[in-house]
């Protein structure tokens, strides 16, 4: 039996999984977003450090960074299983439907997020005279411009459109090719959801996380996106894809997975009681 197809009223569903999500990684969040961005933390050690970047307070930027998280993810994996559905009704190809909906929703995300995920980055830097992402977008304004509010949107693009398409395409993969799991038993939905859920996470963050450190090289130097580029490559070499990775495959492929893994529980449950 085919899974149901996406409808209008799935979207509430995609939201709260998105803000559970979201709440929970948010520490994995800010770990990745120091550890990319190459800022220097205090600490004798690596668990001192870990525990002034992820544990201590303040938690600058929480509050926008957790709004950016959910509205940004729900809106791309709802509108990639609607954009679906409607691109097959069209009669496009499957590669298309499958892909086309999620570039468009993915661009769109992260150009309208921009200015949101810079300030929240930027904050996280211990040596940042900003204490929240009004003064962050204030001052990044103040020096830059409007244009400073979107600088790395290329690279953000560039590096969010792919993971969302490679995450939605590895999901959609797994949920034809997985055995079905009886709606009513419940293991057998959370297994094959998990299954499901973790394989797309990973690779959604591996494959993209070059693009993350350039992106965030790019907030740190003000440099363009070659030039980035090109400072990279010059002072750490090709080891730079490497940077962060540890912390950047758990900080975005916990979210990612846990996004899709909910989103299927609460989903199921809603379809069992229409059911009963």
């Amino acid at each position: 039996m085919s899974p149901p197809k996406a409808s209008n009223d799935d979207a509430i569903y995609h939201f709260a999984a998105s803000g559970i999500a979201a709440v929970i990684n948010f520490p994995l969040w800010r770990a990745s977003a120091i550890a990319q961005s190459g800022f220097k933390l205090e600490g004798s050690n690596m668990l001192v450090r870990y525990y002034n970047a992820v544990i201590q307070p303040p938690f600058r930027g929480l509050a926008a960074t957790l709004f950016g998280m959910t509205w940004a993810r729900a809106a791309i994996f709802f509108g990639a299983d609607i954009g679906k559905d409607y691109c097959k009704a069209l009669g496009m190809p499957s590669a298309a439907a499958a892909t086309v909906p999620t570039f468009l929703i993915g661009s769109f995300v992260q150009i309208a997020n921009m200015p949101l995920v810079r300030a929240t980055i930027t904050i996280q830097d211990p040596k940042s005279t900003s204490n929240n992402v009004r003064q962050a977008l204030a001052s990044i304004y103040k020096s830059h411009g409007v244009a400073g509010l979107y600088h790395g949107v290329s690279a953000a693009i560039m590096k969010t459109v792919p993971k969302y398409i490679t995450a939605v395409a590895v999901k959609d993969y797994m949920e034809d090719t997985l055995p079905r799991a009886d709606p009513l038993d419940r293991n057998a939905v959370l297994v094959r959801s998990a299954i499901k859920s973790v394989t797309a996470g990973v690779a959604g963050a591996v494959l993209t996380n070059p693009l993350d450190v350039l992106r965030n090289e790019m907030f740190k130097t003000e440099l363009g996106l070659v030039d980035s580029y090109k400072k990279l490559m010059r002072e750490e070499g090709a080891m730079f894809m490497a940077r962060g990775i540890a912390a950047n495959t758990t900080a975005v492929a916990a979210p990612l997975a846990m996004t899709i893994f909910l989103t299927d529980i609460l989903l199921n449950n809603r379809n069992n009681k229409r059911l009963l």
